[in-house]
């Protein structure tokens, strides 16, 4: 079999799911939001008609109206797609046991093992297109391919309900024609330095030279490039295997745009506290702490910083936060901010360091530890930080 990697992303899948509960909507331009009264009121995913009309997934729900003044919305309801994403990847696992989850409604399956008793990867891909709208009334677009990045490009290619081959063959004629922000992992802020460089396609990039796209965005520069060279060489990973934990971050989308620091330090306090709570947890320490900031206008940046050691406390995630904050000082009104722990290291494995010592990080650990047993036995709201300390002076 020349082509085995799929990739399974199911259409619309949150408008799709609400339509199967209330079908009155199916032939309406209709979106899923969240409360229109909040910040959070922003468009989680919306169904075809409304996407012809310019609708847009996390635009707020007045700018998607303002473009389709019939748009009808409703809530999200979670568990509903929770169970719609088991039963699709049951389906999934009736072709093989490589099964990886992307995302809630995107999965890569390897069938390179199952061709003799499915045919090849084209056949098994129109097999499971049908069985999922058969059996649970929703659409998926499917792309094959020899790697996961090409298979991932396919499923954009023709939407909904499709399949989409692209093997060796395709890479030229088709895919180095494809915009650079088709490639995976390349978003608006990397498509913007791309094209101030010149390149505008996937071709571009795969024929520029590797130690350029280096010095022009790093290792994802590397990545990019044998991304674009059809180089892709990771496995599908089976369902249920346990994938090593490289970064542990949290972020969160305001409730209204803020612009004093007090509230910026309150939310990376907030979230700083929760990414420490997680790393303990998994038994690990952070050595890297990166921050994203997003303006009410979805301008973004990301910028982080080394620790001097291994930590995971909230404190010390806290204090390299708001110093990466306050040397952006970008002065936006914000919308979105998010702390990730990175270069983690086994807890255990960590030596008591004279810095931690002085710097309080170690007893900040014992008694922040001792706080997440007394929420684990009592509930999380069972402690609380005194808001004056939020409050208070610059740390």
């Amino acid at each position: 079999m020349e082509n085995g990697i799929l990739h399974v992303d199911m259409n619309n899948f949150y408008a799709s799911v609400e339509c199967l509960f209330a079908p009155q909507y199916r032939d309406v331009p209709m979106a899923v939001a969240g409360d229109e009264k909040s910040r959070h009121g922003i468009i989680l995913a919306k169904n075809m008609l409304a996407k012809e009309k310019g609708v847009k997934t996390a635009e707020p729900i007045w700018q998607a109206k303002r473009k389709c003044p019939g748009l009808q919305i409703l809530p999200p309801h979670h568990e509903r797609y929770a169970h719609y994403s088991k039963l699709a990847k049951e389906i999934y696992c009736r072709y093989t046991d490589r099964v990886e989850s992307f995302s809630l409604d995107e999965c890569w399956l390897d069938v390179y093992g199952s061709g003799s008793l499915f045919g090849d990867g084209e056949e098994i891909a129109h097999k499971i297109r049908r069985q999922v709208k058969e059996e649970l009334g929703l659409t998926v677009s499917i792309g094959v391919s020899y790697n996961k990045v090409f298979a991932k490009l396919g499923s954009d290619y023709k939407k909904p309900d499709a399949v989409t081959v692209f093997g060796r063959d395709s890479m030229e004629p088709v895919i180095w024609k494809m915009p650079c922000d088709a490639l995976l992992f390349v978003g608006p802020r990397t498509a913007k330095t791309l094209q101030k460089f010149g390149l505008h396609t996937i071709g571009d990039i795969a024929r520029m030279q590797p130690k350029a796209m280096n010095q022009m965005l790093g290792k994802l520069g590397d990545t990019l490039w044998r991304y674009a060279n059809g180089l892709d060489d990771a496995p599908v990973t089976a369902l249920g295997e346990e994938q090593e934990v490289k970064t542990i971050g949290n972020s969160t989308t305001l409730p209204h745009d803020i612009t004093t620091e007090s509230e910026v330090r309150c939310a990376f306090l907030d979230l700083a506290e929760t990414v420490a709570a997680r790393l303990r947890k998994h038994g690990m320490k952070a050595g890297e702490v990166q921050i994203t900031v997003r303006s009410a206008d979805f301008e973004e940046y990301q910028r982080q910083r080394r620790l001097p050691v291994p930590v995971c406390d909230s404190q010390s995630l806290y204090r390299a936060a708001m110093e990466l904050y306050r040397a952006e000082n970008k002065r936006w009104a914000i919308r979105l901010l998010g702390i990730r722990a990175g270069h983690l290291v086994d807890a255990g494995e960590t030596q008591m360091s004279l810095f931690a010592q002085e710097d309080g990080a170690e007893r900040r650990e014992k008694l922040e530890s001792a706080v997440d047993q007394l929420r684990s036995r009592f509930g999380k709201d069972s402690v609380g930080r005194a808001l004056g300390l939020e409050r208070g002076e610059k740390p």
